[in-house]
């Protein structure tokens, strides 16, 4: 079926901040606070739902280093970064309609 290969996409990226999280880990590998911060208003909880939900889909990997207190860093893995230039051009995309004026009902015809 048609739909398939994008309900399939949508599936992976599925949630609020999750497409976030992978355009800003693309950058390299990120402590949990430092993803956190660059998300701004998302809680403790739901950023750690979805990371292990994006680890358990293969599309990241945590490392925990063994020191006290242990450090954890979270990447892309080679299959999440084929993702990536699709989301970004996804996120440029929708750069330019936040700016784009309010169509008028002629235009929507």
């Amino acid at each position: 079926m048609l739909d398939e290969p994008i309900q399939a996409l949508l599936a992976l990226v599925k949630g609020k901040y999750k497409a976030a999280i992978l355009i800003f880990l693309s950058t390299g590998p990120h402590r949990f606070s430092d993803v956190r911060r660059e998300l701004g208003h998302i809680s403790e909880r739901i950023l750690t739902k979805q990371l292990r939900e994006l680890a358990a889909a293969g599309l990241v990997s945590r490392r925990i280093y063994p020191e006290v207190p242990p450090r954890v860093e979270y990447s892309l893995t080679a299959y999440g970064a084929t993702l990536c230039p699709l989301l970004k051009k996804m996120w440029a995309w929708g750069q330019k309609h936040l700016t784009r004026p309010a169509p008028t009902t002629a235009e929507e015809d």
